[in-house]
């Protein structure tokens, strides 16, 4: 029998700390993730190193994930924990029992 990936989707995003992501997503599952400021000169995550600017995060009603003004925005699967990241992690997972785990956006 073959098993169908429902891509889970972001319903509500905060900011409770600074480079804090709090993340509920539309199978009630909720997660923290921080992000790993300070290493992204030079990539599309730079501005996101300045806590004003990463505070701008909102949900994208079309894509139904988290993204900020310039553009960026974030694969919810991964966010999600269902995969991992493609390429060098930009978050840091803070979870209950996540163990420091590493999610992406590619």
């Amino acid at each position: 029998m073959k098993t169908t990936y429902k891509i889970p989707h972001v319903e509500s995003v905060e900011v409770p700390r600074d480079h804090v992501l709090r993340l509920t997503f539309d199978d009630g599952i909720t997660r923290e993730l921080e992000f790993l400021a300070g290493s992204n000169q030079g990539t599309v995550f730079a501005p996101l190193d300045d806590p004003l600017y990463f505070a701008q995060v909102k949900v994208d009603p079309e894509n139904r994930t988290v993204a900020w003004p310039n553009g960026v925005d974030l694969d919810s699967a991964v966010l999600h924990g269902d995969f991992e990241p493609a390429a060098e992690p930009h978050f840091r997972d803070l979870s209950s029992g996540a163990g420091g785990r590493t999610a992406n956006s590619e």
